[in-house]
């Protein structure tokens, strides 16, 4: 099978996001442009993916630093897609065959991408085209009484009959690289841009008796540019409703689809409900039948079967049990692992802690570097104390211990086994098994005290 070479056009600046960043770095999804079109390339199976990079081009390089095997190229000056073409040819391999995308395209699927290829490697120049209600600014598609196509024309150069066409080119296309090369080398820039035009080829094709294949896809949304902020909002709700969908289709029960935002991997178990306005981020699993309130943000988490989550709560870089309880208002920090049938309640936040099973902590709570047992009970207003202006210390709460509520355990300490920690105590030395604990000041009773009064002016 001949190999194939992907070229990813991503030079341009795009003026019209009004923006100090490169344009394929603006985000859908919660992935840059480029992001969204490399990781469809991977499904492909290229040899080489060859990005053309120009305005921002060491930022974008930052940027994609993660993505493997991507050779960079840079167009100096930006005359056209023939020419930032031109500028990866020395690269590829004239035995295989080239798709050519765009950076500022991010969801094209792979599964429309693959017959493109697949003609190619039969000989032909593969187009991708789409209809659409109203095609202005796009090159519009040319074809014979046959059918067939001849060439594309760009709007500025287009006929009036030309214009009225709805059929227009993406920019997607395949074919050899070998016959790219050549007919590349003809291009010209005698047009009302002043560029060379990648489209052009098609005409060459014709010229040289090269069959065209064109396949049109059925989804606007699909092969969708980014020009402009408004363009982007809209490809953002396109994207968002497919991440909708597709968790609909994996059974999980979304109160209102259009009101949750998938900005990473979501799995989901059986009968999962999700309510509004509930954003994932990162790469999160959902277990069987768990509840996720309104207004909550769930990143990089693991969540066991049976949890609810109430709202307006944020997990991130957690791990939650079965049966546990989450909220409202709740932060769950990275490092937080919690066991099964746990309670975290309203405005608790959890840093780098474990917490045993059954434990409870309801209200009002800080615990940062802590380890605590199971069957504990962690008043409200409690907080570890675990940063000494230079270090992190340690908690750690033994099973079955009690804490007060406004206590303040200052680490490293350690609560043994059943202990009772009085209410607004301040702990700073280890408490044994079973032991009450209380740091209180003894009452004193002033009487008849008198406020002090503001004098007379």
């Amino acid at each position: 099978m001949q190999q194939l070479s992907v070229v990813i056009l991503a030079a341009g600046k795009g003026k019209r996001m009004v923006s100090d960043l490169p344009k394929v770095l603006h985000s859908v999804g919660g992935k840059s442009l480029l992001t969204h079109v490399l990781a469809t390339v991977s499904g492909l199976d290229p040899a080489v993916r060859v990005v053309v990079y120009g305005y921002g081009g060491d930022r974008v390089k930052i940027a994609l630093a993660g993505e493997r095997g991507v050779v960079w190229v840079e167009q100096a000056e930006q005359l056209g897609t023939g020419h930032a073409v031109a500028q990866a040819l020395p690269l590829l391999d004239d035995a295989g065959v080239t798709l050519v995308l765009y950076g500022d395209v991010p969801l094209t699927r792979r599964e429309t991408l693959q017959p493109l290829v697949d003609q190619a490697r039969q000989g032909k120049l593969a187009l991708l085209t789409v209809n659409l209600a109203d095609p202005s600014g796009y090159g519009r598609i040319v074809r014979n009484e046959q059918g067939q196509v001849q060439r594309i024309v760009e709007e500025k150069d287009a006929t009036p009959a030309e214009c009225d066409r709805h059929e227009v080119n993406t920019g997607i296309l395949a074919v050899a690289t070998a016959k790219l090369r050549s007919w590349v080398a003809e291009l010209g820039n005698d047009n009302a841009q002043g560029e060379y035009y990648l489209t052009d080829i098609v005409a060459l094709a014709g010229r040289d008796g090269v069959a065209i294949e064109a396949f049109t896809t059925n989804e606007p949304a699909e092969v969708q540019g980014i020009n402009d902020r408004r363009q982007l909002a809209e490809l953002e709700r396109f994207y968002q409703m497919r991440q909708a969908e597709a968790l609909l289709d994996h059974g999980a029960t979304l109160l209102d689809p259009v009101r949750v935002d998938v900005r990473g991997e979501v799995t989901t178990g059986k009968d999962v409900v999700i309510d509004v306005d509930v954003v994932f981020e990162g790469v999160v699993r959902l277990g069987d039948r768990v509840k996720v309130g309104p207004f909550c943000v769930l990143k990089d988490a693991v969540i066991g079967d049976d949890v609810e989550i109430f709202s307006h709560s944020r997990i991130e870089g957690a791990e939650v049990g079965a049966g546990a309880q989450i909220g409202p208002f709740a932060r769950l920090r990275p490092g937080s692992q919690l066991a099964a049938g746990v309670h975290i309640g309203n405005f608790v936040e959890t840093k780098k802690t474990t917490i045993g099973p059954g434990s409870k902590v309801n209200h009002l709570t800080y615990l940062g570097d802590a380890e605590i047992g199971a069957g504990v009970n962690v008043g409200a207003g409690t907080i570890t104390c675990n940063y000494d202006g230079a270090n992190k210390h340690k908690t750690v709460i033994d099973d079955g211990a009690f804490i007060g509520s406004n206590s303040s355990l200052v680490a490293p300490v350690r609560i043994g086994k059943g202990a009772t920690i009085g209410a607004g105590s301040a702990v700073g030395r280890d408490v044994p098994d079973g032991s009450l604990c209380l740091t209180r000041a003894p009452r004193k009773d002033v009487s008849h005290w008198k406020r002090p009064v503001k004098p007379k002016s």
